[in-house]
């Protein structure tokens, strides 16, 4: 079985909003790092959705972009997506699958036949999976910033506080670190 990771960007004071971070080679890099290391990627419709306006016409070369950001399109293009969804069930970005019925039963189901891991990087989602206690470990790459709106990161609350075993820090020269968190026993 493998393990879900929540990874996002988050600003000292919460913020998830993806305007809201620093979007640079090393950030990007970082990203990749996670993203090859899992074996498929996990979202929300809403999230699946602004993710698809933009990296599949990168990972095609119609849109101009740096070469991290053609490099991180292309192995997002080539990694299993799934998306949970009641109201979208076809996809046409490659590789990408509809995962519905009982959540708890459907993201377990995933993690079970996907060895390498499973990162998920919807706020609003990942949000429901920890409220079924289904996050294994966070990345999160904190931006120092502070932007005084939302979204928040867990902005709907949890049933309980997560208690929290440090795996890793990691300082970039931009400002941001980068949090390994798993879940405490």
């Amino acid at each position: 079985m493998g393990l879900l990771t929540f990874s996002i960007n988050v600003t000292l004071d919460g913020c998830v909003d993806h305007r809201e971070g620093i979007a640079d080679d090393e950030t990007h890099a970082h990203f990749t790092r996670l993203l090859d290391a899992s074996g498929a990627m996990l979202w929300g419709r809403t999230t699946y959705e602004m993710m698809e306006d933009y990296w599949p016409a990168v990972a095609r070369g119609e849109v101009e972009a740096p070469p991290a950001l053609v490099g991180w399109a292309r192995k997002l293009d080539a990694k299993p997506k799934y998306v949970v969804s009641t109201t979208r069930h076809d996809y046409s970005w490659t590789n990408t699958h509809h995962l519905g019925g009982d959540l708890q039963a459907s993201v377990q189901g995933l993690k079970d036949q996907t060895p390498q891991g499973v990162l998920i990087g919807s706020g609003m989602l990942a949000t429901e999976l920890d409220r079924l206690d289904l996050i294994d470990e966070y990345q999160f790459l904190i931006q120092p910033r502070i932007v005084g709106h939302g979204p928040t990161l867990y902005q709907g609350g949890l049933p309980g506080t997560r208690r929290l075993e440090l795996v890793s820090t990691r300082p970039l020269s931009n400002g941001t670190v980068a949090m390994h968190y798993r879940r405490a026993a």
